[in-house]
């Protein structure tokens, strides 16, 4: 049979085998993946672009190379919900297609995707967070290119042991982050160390769980939540003051080079996170300049301030999975099989597939992609950044082996940086005499303006320190308080803020202040003290010697006096033993009695045993001697209460305060009582547990209008000038008391603190200051500043408890009483002056001037202190007898003129033998008449006769007729007559007659 040649074949078969070519040359591969999204937004994270952008460079990179095509299905997710992602995948598993990728932001929804694809053994390639709990596969598996949990969680351990942080606090948005975390709490459980987990709740206010650390004083916090949630606990910790260099935040985000920290972070803000993008690949500037330009058409501004991991996840799903299918492609081919939910179809090379996609090694937006035999992630680095003004750097690199290699950072905060040659801004308030204004601070510039104990240490501590600082007043005049946002008022406040290095002032160290600022060791003790103003009392009046007895009493004082001088007279006469002879007569006087207890000298006794001084006056009988005895043990008991009182009432009406202790304080509501806004003092008695704190702080806060004062100032000029009692520390006690001697201190110290140097949290400087103060205080330099500042004043030394002596106001009645008296016997005595010479000039016929004149010679004569008794003369030349009686010139009866002045008699007794006496002496003194008056004179004299004798009704009866019986006597006997005395013994008329021998 003959051979068939080229040309024998049937030209209708040429044309189908040129038809078969030409199909096969013209088939492309068709790759078409399908992509969930879950951010349907247009200004959103960029997932959409990045999948058009991947397909774009894919299909760009195809051209040329190879006849494959990629088109990416897109699908939006509505809900993260099992309902919805299940009708999703319904929708994607009738297109047929080669892999399923996302959604980015669904854990849970993600896990759906996987089972269903799982099912279908379809590939699922995951670009979000792994979902915990997981859930157990039938027959498949997905890969990932999201960093696993477990990854995640090495990498925290790992920052936390570089830095040496033994201790942090864990902040978890959901429930889930123990299990997702569960890595390194299984390391912190290991190692013993310290970590606290606290869970936001629902209002997703983390104010109360950063309170919590900050009170804890924990300075490392993990925060467990996505970029926004992230964003709202570093800005409420801004508030609160907790982005200081002290604290030291790791986020675990992925997104964290989109945050927008710069109204959050300083130059001392420690926060930290983790990123993937590598921004050494080719295509990452064209991704990010496509990105932006995409925003710019459809947002208003820039969402994000670069490419989100989610996108450049997308970016790199697509790549993995064509790169995957290419792969698979040449050595079978492979084709799409349309699916459904309901039937158990599945697609027949996904099991291939899959083993390809677990091969692939691929470096994309992501850095480094390879999967181990899990589907996870491996053999790539995460970059550890620090957040900071304007953006963030690059402070070292984790390496999916578990190695970590760091750069310098100020988390690693350098102790040995010293104070030398540095500027530190100094935050004060005006407080004497602490910090105070010069008299000429206005002329002043700088620290120059300023003086006062604190300005003083300063200077001592930048001598020997060797640094320099430069003070600057408090903008709001306040110590600082915590406000109900968290945040904090006064120096606190510019601590927390980072405004101030330093906060020197009278700065009370207190448990809620140590929280959110350091202090330095105390450089002075001191308490709470009550200032009040000294209670003057009512004024001393010059009659307050009586205040020490009562009005009553000094009545009954009186009627007890008359009673007693009423009941001793009356004693004293009826006692026959208090009639006595006090000058019994040579010549047979024994039988004259006298009492001394007239009415005028029982009225004098008593008093002078009321004055203590007693008297010649001595009882002699029983009667008086017991009214007298009673008498003085009354004026003992008198006077010594007297005496003892009157020193007790003057010592307290000096010290009488209304209140002495917080308790009277608490009790009346007649004086005001309250402290500083916002001190230290002020919390003191919010916290107080105490039951007498509780009750002032519930008056003192309730109290309309304030009882708050903005300034010690303030609280000083309310006690002088009103009832009020101020609250402040017990050194400003004592400084303001030396300066106004009427303040007082009430009662001691309510408690014991200490002042302190703050500084803003984890200072670096403050083991320096506290070394310094410390120095300064070995050396007893704050010993002698403080005596600069505090002695002194123009009040006296407390500790001088020397009496103070009395005053006009005290005692001047007594000077009253004295002048009055002096007043008295001053008239008294010229009354009787006046009333004696009157009588003797009409005695002597004189003039009344004359006898005035002459006997104020003689009062006031210095040298002389006695003198003759002046007498009238007997008669004047021309005296006559007239009508019986002997007459001088003047015509006055001799009878009168001889006659004694009577006076009382009411105390002498007179026997018959005196009266017989006298009666001689009346007739002896007519035997000696003068001689003008002689036998051959006209005139007749009278006859003298000797009175009659006295009868027995006046024998008794006291001479004068002072009308007071007296005791009966035994009737006398008969008297002889009269026997003539001798001329030279016989009493002569000039006795009568007044003159002495």
């Amino acid at each position: 049979m003959p051979a068939l040649g080229f040309e024998s074949i049937c030209p209708r078969v040429w044309f189908f085998m040129l038809l078969y070519l030409l199909v096969c040359l013209s088939i492309v591969l068709f790759i078409p993946p399908a992509a969930i999204l879950d951010d349907q937004s247009v200004c959103g994270r960029g997932e959409r672009l990045a999948l058009a952008l991947a397909r774009e460079n894919i299909n760009s990179i195809f051209e040329g190379q190879s006849r494959a095509r990629v088109e990416v299905d897109i699908f939006e997710l509505q809900k993260d919900s099992q309902y919805d992602t299940t009708d999703t995948m319904c929708q994607i598993l009738p297109k047929g297609v080669v892999s399923v990728i996302g959604p980015a932001s669904s854990p849970a929804s993600g896990s759906t995707v996987s089972h269903i694809c799982g099912e279908k053994e379809i590939p699922h390639v995951k670009v979000g967070p792994e979902e915990t709990p997981k859930l157990p596969y039938l027959r498949f598996a997905s890969v990932s290119l999201y960093p696993s949990n477990e990854d995640l969680s090495l990498a925290i351990g790992a920052i936390l042991r570089s830095f040496s942080y033994p201790t942090a606090s864990l902040i978890c948005a959901k429930a889930e982050c123990l299990l997702r975390l569960e890595e390194l709490v299984r390391r912190f459980l290991i190692s013993r160390e310290t970590l606290s987990v606290r869970m936001l709740d629902e209002s997703l206010d983390p104010t109360p769980l950063l309170k919590e650390i900050r009170d804890d004083k924990v300075a490392t916090i993990i925060i467990d939540a996505n970029a926004s949630i992230s964003y709202l606990i570093l800005r409420k910790a801004s508030e609160l003051g907790m982005t200081s260099a002290f604290y030291k935040y790791i986020l675990t985000t992925m997104d964290f080079p989109l945050l927008r920290l710069d109204d959050v972070v300083d130059d001392q803000s420690n926060i930290v996170g983790f990123s993937m993008l590598n921004s050494s690949h080719p295509f990452y500037l064209e991704f990010i300049r496509s990105l932006n330009l995409s925003w710019r058409e459809g947002c208003d501004l820039s969402p994000y301030p670069g490419p989100s991991l989610s996108s450049a996840l997308m970016f790199d799903a697509v790549h993995v999975v064509v790169g995957a299918v290419r792969e698979l492609n040449r050595s079978q081919e492979i084709g799409v099989k349309p699916l459904s939910c309901t039937t158990p179809q599945i697609w027949q090379h996904g099991t291939s597939l899959m083993n390809y996609l677990r091969m692939v090694e691929y470096d994309g937006l992501t850095g480094r992609v390879e999967f181990n035999s899990k589907g996870q992630r491996t053999n790539y680095t995460l970059r550890i950044l620090e957040k900071h003004r304007g953006g963030h750097k690059e402070i070292g690199i984790w390496y999916s082996n578990n190695t970590l290699a760091m750069n310098s950072t100020s988390l690693d905060i350098n102790m040995s940086e010293t104070l030398a040659n540095k500027t530190l801004i100094v935050t004060t308030i005006l407080e004497n005499p602490y910090v105070m204004h010069k008299s000429n601070y206005q002329e002043l510039r700088g620290n120059d303006r300023y003086q006062g104990f604190c300005v003083d240490m300063l200077r001592e501590l930048s001598d020997l320190l060797k640094f320099s600082f430069r003070i600057k007043l408090v903008d709001d005049g306040l110590y600082g308080a915590p406000e109900p946002n968290g945040s904090w008022t006064g120096m606190v406040g510019e601590l927390i803020n980072r405004k101030a290095d330093l906060a020197v002032a009278g700065f009370t160290i207190t448990s809620e202040r140590e929280k959110v600022i350091d202090f330095s060791k105390p450089f002075m003790s001191l308490g709470i003290s009550i200032l009040y103003r000294v209670h003057l009392g009512r004024k001393p009046g010059y009659f307050s010697f009586l205040d020490p007895f009562s009005p009553a009493v000094w009545l009954f004082m009186l009627l007890a006096y008359l009673a007693v001088s009423c009941v001793l007279f009356l004693a004293a006469r009826l006692s026959p033993y208090e009639w006595y002879n006090s000058h019994p007569c040579p010549m047979g006087r024994k039988d004259m009695l006298e009492n001394q207890y007239t009415l005028g000298n029982s009225l004098w006794f008593p008093v002078g045993g009321f004055m203590q001084q007693g008297s010649e006056i001595m009882p002699r009988a029983l009667s008086t001697r017991c009214v007298s005895g009673v008498w003085w043990a009354f004026t003992l008991i008198i006077i010594s209460s007297y005496t003892a009182n009157l020193a007790a009432f003057l010592t307290v009406q000096r010290m009488e305060v209304p209140i002495e202790s917080p308790d009277d304080l608490a009790d009346q509501t007649n004086i005001q009582y309250g402290t500083i806004q916002g001190g230290s003092t002020m919390t003191f008695f919010m916290n107080s547990r105490y039951q007498t704190y509780q009750r002032m702080w519930n008056y003192m806060h309730s109290k309309q209008p304030s009882v708050f004062v903005k300034s010690t100032e303030e609280g000083i000029a309310r006690v002088v000038n009103s009832k009020y009692a101020f609250l402040l520390e017990s050194t400003m006690n004592k400084y303001h008391r030396r300066l106004n001697c009427n303040l007082t201190q009430i009662g001691g110290l309510l408690d014991t603190k200490g002042y302190g140097i703050g500084m803003p949290l984890g200072s670096p400087f403050k083991e320096e200051i506290t070394l310094g103060v410390l120095q300064l205080a070995e050396n007893n330099r704050l010993e002698i500043l403080k005596r600069r500042w505090w002695e002194g004043g123009q009040c006296p030394k407390e500790e001088d408890h020397r009496a103070k002596g009395l005053g006009m106001e005290n005692i001047g009645g007594i000077f009253v009483v004295l002048i009055c008296g002096l007043i008295i016997a001053v008239f008294v005595a010229v009354m009787e002056f006046v009333w004696s010479t009157r009588r003797s000039a009409e005695t002597d016929e004189v003039s009344v001037c004359q006898e005035m004149l002459t006997e104020f010679r003689n009062a006031i004569s210095c040298k002389k202190s006695s003198r003759s008794r002046r007498r009238r003369p007997l008669a004047s030349p021309g005296g006559v007898f007239s009508s019986g009686h002997l007459t001088g010139g003047g015509g006055d009866p001799l009878g009168a003129a001889t006659a004694p002045p009577s006076r009382s008699c009411a105390h002498v007794r007179i026997c018959q033998e005196c009266r017989r006496i006298q009666s001689l002496r009346s007739a002896s003194s007519f035997s000696r008449i003068p001689p003008h008056l002689g036998p051959h004179s006209s005139m007749s004299l009278p006859r003298l006769t000797p009175p009659p004798p006295p009868s027995s009704t006046n024998t008794d009866s006291e001479g004068g007729g002072c009308g007071t019986a007296s005791p009966k006597r035994p009737k006398p006997k008969p008297t002889p007559p009269p026997r003539p005395l001798p001329p030279a013994k016989a009493p002569t008329t000039d006795l009568l007659l007044g003159k002495q021998d």
